[in-house]
């Protein structure tokens, strides 16, 4: 048995049940109940989180005749990582503390198409303004691209209209240049790692309004905000339907220069074999249809960005939700969530339109939920370098 590996496994768990718990905070007996660890373990481990600095007291439970149990909460500035999400034409930076919330951001525009080198040097530039000024050292930095990438090689794809990018080494190339671990990762799988970040940001509301920057805290006070229940539709964040057990299964669908989609299932992002899941935009929606610049005819995303470049909102919406069906029916998720700088100019247009096409082509009475997803793709890519922190694939 690895036993530095297994102490590095506890370890992990504790925090995750720790960072979920808010600042409210766990018992040791309720971590031991939760872990299968015995209470000597949990205290054992503990106590070296606490020497870390990453746990730290958060009072002690109500009595409930015995001696009031201490309570354990996790330490959320003690550690930061950093999320950068390129998108073709603009860049943005985070930097998150342990809970995911933003503490600093820094964006401006990227010309994607001036190729590797250039945005290398704007990443590198984009950690160093939004770095801590006392110098707190970083975790890591997640690095949320367009796709196709090799996730696992940390690798370009063949981006579509940007050829130079075809292999270029992106993860190795920026740990060179930040002496940091670097995730990289599909702005659409980004996008669905921060669905897990918002409802474990929910804990911790109250950094959201002290940063000045993120997401709006009181949107996650209760159930999604301007929910319509019976249509199965929420304008708001649907953060209320993951606290207490995490993201079930949801697919993020990712509205901007491009058109893609994002599958958390099984509790975690799903990439597929080669790295290549989630080019739901290349869907064809129409047989000789309008040329894509994937070389296919018909697609979804030539379809929908057409419809906005028109200014047809109202039917963008409707073919991105035509699309969605597709994707439901095959997968039978519970939430279809919303993203990217469409959506978020015109929030209602789209989670009404996506939620009425599949309202209309539902089989089944228990339909999806669609909503905002509440956080963005540059939270998210954070969320993927917190990840390893907290036992969780990177």
């Amino acid at each position: 048995m690895n036993l530095p590996a297994l102490r590095g496994y506890n370890e992990a768990l504790l925090l995750d049940l720790l960072r979920g718990a808010g600042p409210a905070g766990l018992g040791r007996t309720e971590l031991a109940a939760r872990t299968g660890l015995t209470p000597q373990a949990v205290s054992k481990i503990t106590a070296r989180l606490g020497a870390d600095g990453l746990v730290a007291e958060a009072g002690r439970a109500a009595s409930t005749g015995g001696k009031p149990r201490t309570l354990l909460r996790l330490v959320p500035d003690v550690r930061h990582a950093v999320g950068v999400h390129l998108d073709r034409d603009e860049m943005l930076a985070v930097r998150v503390d342990l809970a995911g919330r933003v503490v600093a951001e820094s964006g401006g525009p990227l010309d994607f198409g001036a190729g590797p080198e250039a945005a290398v040097e704007a990443v590198v530039r984009a950690v160093a303004r939004v770095a801590d000024p006392a110098g707190l050292p970083l975790l890591g930095v997640g690095v949320a691209a367009p796709g196709p990438l090799d996730h696992r090689a940390g690798a370009m794809g063949r981006v579509t209209g940007f050829p130079s990018w075809k292999g270029f080494p992106l993860r190795g190339v920026l740990e060179g240049r930040l002496g940091l671990p670097v995730v990289l990762d599909k702005d659409t799988n980004a996008g669905a790692a921060a669905a897990a970040g918002a409802w474990l940001r929910a804990a911790w509301p109250e950094a959201d309004a002290e940063a000045g920057a993120g997401v709006d805290a009181g949107a996650y006070a209760g159930a999604a905000v301007g929910a319509d229940v019976g249509r199965g539709v929420a304008v708001g964040p649907d953060v209320d339907a993951y606290i207490g057990g995490g993201p079930r299964t949801c697919v993020y669908l990712h509205v901007g220069t491009g058109l893609g989609a994002g599958l958390w299932l099984g509790n975690g992002v799903y990439r597929g074999a080669r790295s290549a899941a989630g080019e739901f935009g290349h869907q064809v929606l129409l047989l000789d249809g309008p040329p894509c610049r994937c070389g296919a005819r018909g697609c979804v995303e030539v379809l929908c960005l057409g419809a906005v470049a028109r200014g047809d909102l109202s039917e963008a919406a409707r073919i991105l939700g035509e699309g969605a069906a597709n994707l439901v029916a095959l997968l039978d998720v519970d939430r279809v969530l919303l993203g990217g700088r469409v959506v978020t100019a015109a929030p209602e247009v789209f989670v009404a339109g996506v939620g009425a096409v599949l309202a209309a082509r539902a089989l089944d009475p228990a339909r999806p939920v669609v909503a905002l997803a509440g956080a963005g793709v540059a939270e998210g890519a954070a969320e993927l370098a917190l990840a390893p922190l907290f036992g969780r694939e990177g």
